[in-house]
């Protein structure tokens, strides 16, 4: 070997060893910084780092969370996500110099987050501390931090602007910030950052603004998450820039306009989510060239036209366009699509028959085509790749009978078919199909309930009334388990109830009335426990009412009339709350329990000729004796007495009424078949009779001789009056024309020149203001029966604004508008300002458009600055009663405090009730039921409150009472979010 040669050995040799020993520097501080870390500022209760201990090799590339370079041995990367781990932000971790990848996610770091903690972590490449619980304002970014790649703050409690700092990140290609609480405005600067792919900022309550212009020069964007970040104004057409973009979610924003044509330039689109927005127009027809997109969501919004069918030939996995107003056929071609396997249409007005091939050749998994206006019947092969779950198409026109492929989907769990025109028998497999839900009713389906039911164990709601089914009940029914409502109501069933019926211990709601049952009823009802509405009447059923009904601790609803029932009325009913009961038209006998000798229960009990009550005079006495001679003397000359005095009071009420008659001739308009006329009404106008007055009139409270109650609104003025003449004939023109339980009933009116009255079912418990605010709450101190008010009131609106042609808004929906029967049944009442929606408004409408539409406490906001009243007006309206059913307030009561309304009130409540996960913006089940305590009324039985149900009604008054009318549902929506069990916190269907 030479001496060069040798040289360069020893040379090698020195150097090998020389990085030999940084190496083993290096390690050694790694362990050094990582145990400090850990010892001084982690909390690890779960042990997840419990083999970050001393050892002698000083290495810590084994430790769970720590990768080291596998050459050098360096620790490269810490990710303790998942760890449960508390703590502030761990600052040493950075002094690790080779650190590139720091990931703390989903744990419980906390505390502020400072550029004095950030400063020694400027050679980071990734920096992940999603879903924990720092707060303040996002942090100042060194200006030397070129290495950072990924940024991912989101779902924490970061506040305030996003810092300029952030648009200095030049090599930033991730920015996350979803889910926090940062107010800020959405920053232009953003725009600077070319090499981001992906830029999430969703679920911020950021400064209403549009999306900038500029955002169309982040070329290499992929991902752009931006839902519910409070977004206005049109869509940019620069969108049109973002050439590699594949997802771009704007939902849940404000954003108006038309959707840009440029959007059809998003050559590698794969997701277009636009749903809930204010969009309107047509689909661009240049969709079509948007050859790689595969789900496409512009659902809740105002959008119109046709689904073209260039459109409906894109290979789409999912197309969503409910809630919109889209009309027209449904292309065929969109059955050929083999991909779909998601279909939403519902709440459109779309027309026709469906492709008769849809699901032919692809996996279809839900399809949802409820609430148009669809015939023809339903395709054969919606289950054909057997992987159908839901099928939604309630409230068509569909005909025929259901695909007997049905019957071998074993996929199926949700089924609703409602309020069709379908007929014929329901296939017998499909009985026993493990679905969540089924409901056929009103159609014409026939046939028997098949025993194969037994094998549905999932079922929990059974609903088919309003049907032809015939043939007894199959005991298999006794064996769903998880069954929560059963509904068999107007059909045809014969036949005994079986006994073993009550072991359906699940069950809530019964209803078989309308059906030709006969037998007793199963008598061993105690594992009812959570039943709270029984209706068997209008049946043949005998025997004696069981006792144990009594003794169910939530039953508020009792119907047993028009039955053959015998025996008594078990004292032990009287325990139950009930806001429903009724065993009128039956063979009871005997005394009647004190409970029930009252006034409001009256007609419930009428048609069982041998019921008896000492004190309660409509009913017969109880067991008298025989009078004795003398007092028989006495009663003998009582009686003509009386005679004369009633003789007495005839003469002189005709002689009242020949008096009173106009003097001027009327006219008489009869709206329903009625046993009275004017001249029976004329009398009963006094004072004595007078049970309201108001600024159009006055109400009388009018007992005729045929034994019925009328209400007589009698307006002030005439025919002089124009504002009278006005009210009058929009009452008439609007009443005169609706047919609706849930709406009062005009029975006829009378004009003359001197005088305008009007004649109404008279309604037994005045109006829900009345009961809610005028201590006349007896009647609605449970919840469910308030519940019950909601529902119908809905309902009543919904058939004004979606059934009536033309629709007709109320324009003064309130409370005090809203009528009560004998069974505490809603009645939406006083039509004096209502207005129908044409394009134009006659000159009749003059005078009342002339009045303020509606009251105080109830007025939409936007009236103020638009004097315009549409159906979302009436929707915010509806939407302050419902808080006033939930609270017991009156709209402008003085515990708001000054400058307060109920809708102001109530949403700063709910707020501030929040718990601290919900309030930022953290997903929870339990939603604000705990601070909703405080805002129910206090008189409510809290025994009868389901703090689930009334959070959703809650959530639903307030989605009513959005600021902006776009952001408000329809009525026929807010009558499908009440009644539909698994709506949550400001969910949609």
């Amino acid at each position: 070997m030479n001496s060069i040669s040798f040289k360069n050995c020893i040379l090698f040799l020195c150097f090998v060893s020389l990085c030999s020993s940084s190496l083993v520097v290096s390690l050694a501080g790694d362990f050094e910084i990582l145990i400090r870390v850990k010892n001084a500022m982690l909390d690890d209760p779960n042990g997840k780092l419990s083999d970050w201990v001393e050892s002698a090799d000083h290495n810590c590339c084994n430790w769970t969370g720590v990768t080291c370079d596998s050459q050098n041995q360096s620790v490269v990367s810490i990710d303790l996500s998942g760890f449960s781990i508390v703590g502030g932000f761990p600052t040493g971790f950075c002094l690790i110099r080779t650190l590139q990848s720091l990931s703390l996610a989903d744990n419980s770091f906390n505390g502020t987050l400072t550029y004095r903690a950030l400063s020694p972590c400027s050679h980071l490449h990734v920096l992940n501390l999603s879903n924990n619980e720092f707060v303040g304002q996002l942090p100042d970014f060194l200006p030397d931090l070129d290495n950072l790649r990924v940024l991912d703050l989101s779902i924490n409690n970061f506040t305030g602007d996003i810092p300029a700092s952030f648009g200095r990140l030049q090599s930033l290609e991730v920015l996350s910030l979803v889910s926090n609480l940062l107010n800020g405005s959405i920053p232009r600067f953003l725009s600077n950052l070319s090499e981001l792919t992906r830029l999430e900022l969703a679920y911020n309550p950021f400064k209403p603004s549009p999306l900038p212009q500029e955002i169309g020069n982040l070329s290499k964007l992929e991902h752009l998450f931006l839902a519910d970040t409070n977004l206005i104004a049109e869509i940019p057409g620069s969108i049109g820039k973002l050439g590699s973009l594949y997802n771009l979610d704007l939902s849940s924003n404000l954003i108006t306009g038309k959707i840009p044509e440029s959007i059809s330039e998003l050559k590698s689109i794969q997701q277009i989510e636009l749903f809930n927005n204010q969009l309107y127009g047509e689909l661009p027809e240049s969709l079509s060239n948007l050859t790689t997109l595969r789900q496409f969501d512009v659902s809740q919004n105002n959008l119109t036209g046709n689904l073209l069918e260039n459109i409906s030939a894109l290979r789409l996995q999912s197309l969503n366009l409910n809630d919109n107003h889209f009309n027209g056929e449904i292309p065929q071609v969109l059955a050929l699509n083999p991909n779909l396997s998601e279909l939403k249409l519902f709440n459109n007005s779309f027309t026709g028959k469906l492709p008769a091939n849809l699901g032919r050749y692809s996996d279809l998994e839900d399809f949802d085509v409820s609430t148009n206006d669809f015939t023809g019947e339903l395709p054969q092969y919606l289950c054909h790749k057997k992987k159908l779950q839901r099928l939604v198409a309630f409230v068509n026109r569909f005909s025929g009978s259901l695909p007997e492929t049905l019957s071998e989907c074993s996929s199926l769990n949700y089924v609703r078919v409602a309020d069709n025109e379908l007929s014929g028998p329901v296939p017998n497999k499909l009985w026993g199909l493990n679905t969540s839900r089924l409901e056929l009713s009103n159609n014409k389906f026939e046939g028997s309930i098949s025993s194969s039911i037994s094998g549905a164990r999932g079922l929990s709601g059974l609903l088919i009334n309003g049907n032809k089914f015939s043939g007894k009940l199959p005991a298999e029914i006794c064996e769903l388990p998880e069954v929560i409502e059963i509904n068999l109501s107007s059909n045809q069933f014969v036949g005994e109830l079986p006994s073993c019926i009550t072991e359906l211990k699940k069950l809530q709601k019964l209803n078989m009335q309308e059906n030709m049952f006969s037998g007793e009823i199963p008598s061993s009802v105690s594992s009812w426990t959570d039943l709270t509405e029984f209706n068997l009447s209008r049946n043949r059923l005998s025997g004696e009412i069981p006792p144990g009904l009594g003794n169910l601790p939530v039953l508020t609803y009792l119907d047993l009339s028009d039955n053959l029932l015998t025996g008594g009325i078990p004292m032990e009913l009287t325990k139950l709350k009930l806001n429903k009961f009724n065993v009128s038209n039956n063979r009871l006998y005997g005394r009647v329990p004190s409970g029930f000798t009252n006034a409001a229960y009256l007609r419930s009990l009428l048609g069982n000729p041998n019921l008896c009550s000492p004190d309660f005079k409509p009913l017969p006495p109880c067991s008298k004796p025989k009078p004795k001679p003398a007092t028989l003397y006495i009663v003998v000359i009582l009686a003509i007495c009386v005679v004369i005095l009633v003789g007495s009071l005839i003469w002189f009420f005709k002689a009242t009424l020949f008096v009173r008659k106009p003097k001027r001739p009327y006219k008489i308009t009869a709206f329903q078949r009625v046993r009275f006329t004017a001249e029976d009404i004329f009398p009963h106008l006094t004072k004595e009779n007078l049970v309201g007055s108001g600024g159009s009139g006055q109400v009388y409270k009018v007992m005729l001789k045929t034994g019925e109650i009328v209400a007589v609104k009698r307006l002030w003025g005439g025919t002089q009056k124009p504002e009278t003449e006005s009210l009058f004939r929009s009452e008439v023109e609007t009443l005169g024309r609706v047919r609706h339980g849930n709406i009062v009933k005009l029975l006829m009116c009378c004009s003359g020149e001197e005088f305008r009255f009007l004649v109404y079912d008279y309604m037994v418990n005045g109006s829900l203001g009345d009961v809610l605010h005028r201590e006349k709450g007896g009647g609605l101190l449970d919840w469910p029966g308030r519940f019950a008010v909601a529902v119908g009131a809905a309902q009543g609106l919904a058939y004004l604004h979606h059934d009536c042609v033309p629709a007709i808004i109320h324009r003064d929906v309130k409370s005090n508008n809203i009528l009560l029967d004998e069974e505490m049944r809603p009645r939406v009442a006083d039509f004096g300002l209502a207005k129908t929606l044409r394009s134009e408004a006659g000159e009749g409408d003059v005078a009342s458009m002339s009045r303020i539409a509606g009251s105080y406490g109830y007025i939409a906001p936007e009236y103020a600055y638009t004097l315009k009243v549409t159906e979302k007006s009436d929707v915010y309206s509806f939407g302050v009663v419902l808080m006033e059913l939930i609270t017991g307030k009156s709209p402008n009561d003085s515990c708001f405090g000054e400058n307060k309304n109920m809708v102001k009130w109530v949403t700063e409540a709910t707020l501030s009730s929040l718990p601290e996960e919900a309030s930022e913006n953290k997903a929870s089940s339990t939603g604000y039921t705990g601070g909703l305590r405080e805002i129910i009324d206090s008189r409510l039985d809290r025994s009868t409150c389901d703090f689930e149900e009334i959070e959703k009604v809650l959530n639903v008054a307030l989605l009513c009472t959005s600021t902006l009318p776009m952001n408000r549902p329809s009525m026929r929506r807010v009558v499908e979010l009440l009644k539909d069990q698994k709506f949550a916190r400001l969910g949609s269907q």
